[in-house]
């Protein structure tokens, strides 16, 4: 079997995000005769959901989901939320010191944000409806999982047909967590001993909120 990081750093097997994309759009060629959608964790994501949409014949949207960090290290999720205000929360969250003073204050501060980037990223439409189609979470890796777990169970209430996680790297005790609430897992890199997301790219330049808006209109679906 050939393989898809020949020539790579050893350790960076990804140039940037858009090769890992072109690798996973091969590797998720199967659902490109049902139209699925294409729903990118913003905002490093949302690139390389709409080169996996193009090539799948997809229609791109974005899932709006967003990390709760710990009170002492913003860095470090202990949970996410969806813009709702639908709230996962890991196991240790309460030993990382988040009280519930601090998670009702992170949840208003965070459902804020969210809906302010729906304004901004979709102001002239409503969210892609999931219901009865194959739909495909993508993002640019994951640490803890948390903003992938919160994304699964939203759009499992939308009763997709099929509801898949899609990233290029992770760690294999995140991707434990991941598998039992999707219908299928893929990733592309998973490292023994797990650096972070950025470690496995070459240029892991941020996306800002311009070009997620750019690409989202440009890619409207008619």
């Amino acid at each position: 079997m050939k393989n898809p990081f020949k020539g790579q750093h050893p350790g960076r097997p990804f140039k940037n995000r858009m090769h890992a994309a072109q690798l996973m759009a091969a590797k998720l060629s199967r659902y490109g005769a049902g139209s699925p959608l294409i729903l990118a964790i913003p905002r490093g994501a949302v690139p390389m959901a709409s080169l996996i949409a193009q090539q799948l014949h997809g229609e791109l949207d974005v899932v709006l989901v967003h990390k709760i960090g710990a009170p002492y290290n913003s860095e470090y999720a202990i949970g996410a939320l969806d813009e709702s205000g639908r709230t996962y929360l890991t196991p240790y969250a309460a030993e990382a010191g988040a009280t519930e003073t601090y998670l009702q204050q992170e949840q208003a501060r965070q459902v804020q944000i969210l809906r302010e980037r729906r304004r901004q990223y979709t102001p002239l439409r409503a969210p892609a409806d999931p219901a009865q189609r194959v739909v495909i979470i993508v993002d640019d890796g994951l640490a803890t999982g948390a903003t992938m777990i919160a994304a699964l169970h939203t759009l499992r209430e939308k009763r997709p047909a099929s509801l898949i996680s899609a990233v290029p790297v992770a760690p294999r005790l995140t991707l434990e967590k991941i598998r039992p609430i999707a219908d299928a897992v893929y990733c592309l890199h998973i490292p023994d001993h797990f650096v972070s997301v950025g470690h496995y790219y070459q240029d892991f330049t941020q996306v800002e909120d311009e070009e997620v808006i750019r690409i989202l209109s440009s890619n409207r679906h008619h």
